[in-house]
């Protein structure tokens, strides 16, 4: 039973069921970090280990995952896989989060709260 507050209407359990998992995907630090990356603009798998400063074993199996769930796209470039973020709304709600984080924490001197219950 949808219902609808303003001019929106609620999404459907399956819609939310799957915002979620992509939501649970993102709250490693690690695979925040590497779609943080790929916002910035395509890459490999070492220059993107070398960014996140991770090992290429963990990276690979981060952005498979990420790959799996439709968050990230790959095409090989020769011996290369390239990876990216073809999704401009998955890129700005990233951005957006990050940005907003980021702000807040030079405004004042006081870290970002954590949320209880928030994964690391």
């Amino acid at each position: 039973m949808a219902t609808s507050i303003g001019r929106f209407e609620d999404p459907s359990a399956e819609v939310l069921d799957e915002a979620a998992a992509a939501f649970g995907l993102l709250a490693a630090p690690a695979r925040l970090h590497l779609m943080w990356a790929l916002s910035q603009g395509e890459s490999d798998v070492t220059r993107l280990a070398d960014r996140v400063g991770g090992a290429l074993p963990a990276v690979s199996q981060h952005l498979a995952k990420l790959r799996l769930a439709g968050l990230v796209g790959s095409r090989r470039e020769g011996r290369r896989q390239v990876y990216y973020v073809d999704d401009p709304d998955v890129v700005t709600v990233v951005r957006v989060m990050v940005g907003q984080l980021t702000a807040r924490s030079h405004q004042t001197a006081v870290p970002v709260r954590r949320l209880r219950g928030a994964g690391s």
